[in-house]
């Protein structure tokens, strides 16, 4: 089955109501530049998520960032402690004044703090209706109970009835979207994408299945059936920024035109080989190495120790 969500000339152009036509030599000069992104997220002192794992892991399969920061954490490698939220007319004026600019091929929301400034990016959205757009849902355990359930209750109402696919941890997605489920066994994906489709959601990523054996499936689900999975050893160290880093590199993968399986699927092996390459670079969890393609390969017998240091870049292949 193969499912386009951003076919090539489906692209909606911001400025083509207003604007005069644009010049075929314009226009294929768009077409050489990457893909843009444009990225609701907070800013992450610590590098394991927010803005900055969008902007590595986007950047690695090829798109381009325009971040908007919806506030800022405190936080180290280990615990978040505190978020502080962005006023949401901060907000509203920076996706107006990038969006007036440049033209977008989707939206990605992360965590932005407050239902205002979830009122603020469906209305932003809203007004761009053919622009598709990814969310993701973290683990919000670390937050005071009192703002977790208003924020919940406003992304379900406000963002999923925007969103093309969500992405969330089976578990965090089962809490929130089916927090009276009684059943026997645990809800599969799709009945966690059934539940998001009550609310608009085309198509719903479920990861951190688990399978016996040490292994953990990752699904990706419509209301109506199970599209692809993908099921991965599970790793023994503990991880801060997997979710980031699938759903950024999901989110650059469809804004490039591949389709929604081909890119769940790429997006998956992509995070798969951050976490195996992970690092540690505090006291706390391990993190995703979004840029793993970068590092040299261990090829010492071959090398030359008379030969002069090698600072050439990477050729950049990973664009799709």
């Amino acid at each position: 089955m193969t499912i386009y969500l951003l076919p090539a000339d489906n692209a909606r152009k911001p400025g083509d109501l207003n604007d005069p036509p644009q010049a075929e030599d314009e226009v294929a000069e768009r077409d050489l530049n990457p893909p843009c992104v444009l990225v609701f997220n907070a800013s992450d002192p610590s590098g394991a998520g927010g803005l900055g794992a969008d902007a590595l892991a986007m950047a690695s399969v090829g798109a381009h960032v325009l971040p908007v920061v919806t506030g800022a954490y405190a936080r180290d490698t280990a615990e978040i402690f505190d978020h502080f939220a962005f006023d949401e007319e901060a907000i509203a004026e920076q996706a107006r004044s990038i969006l007036e600019d440049v033209e977008v091929q989707l939206i990605k929301v992360g965590f932005v703090g407050t239902p205002d400034a979830l009122s603020t990016i469906a209305e932003t959205a809203a007004d761009y209706p053919d622009v598709p757009v990814v969310a993701y849902m973290p683990n919000l355990s670390w937050w005071d109970e009192n703002l977790i359930e208003p924020y919940l209750d406003a992304f379900r109402e406000l963002v999923l009835p925007q969103t093309t696919v969500l992405v969330g941890n089976h578990s965090t997605l089962w809490r929130w979207l089916l927090p009276d489920w009684n059943g026997e066994r645990p809800p599969t994906a799709r009945d966690i994408a059934k539940a998001a489709g009550e609310f608009g959601v085309a198509y719903t990523l479920v990861t951190g299945l688990v399978l016996p054996d040490q292994f953990i499936d990752n699904v990706l689900a419509s209301p109506q059936s199970v599209l692809t999975s993908e099921k991965y050893e599970r790793l023994e160290a503990v991880f801060t920024g997997a979710g980031d880093t699938l759903s950024a590199a999901l989110a650059a993968l469809l804004a490039s035109g591949t389709d929604l399986v081909a890119a769940t699927t790429e997006a998956l092996a992509y995070m798969d080989r951050c976490l195996d390459a992970g690092f540690r670079p505090g006291m706390g969890h391990v993190l995703p190495d979004r840029l793993f393609w970068a590092e040299p390969e261990d090829d010492e017998d071959d090398e030359d120790p008379d030969a002069p240091p090698d600072f050439a870049l990477p050729p950049h292949d990973t664009r799709h």
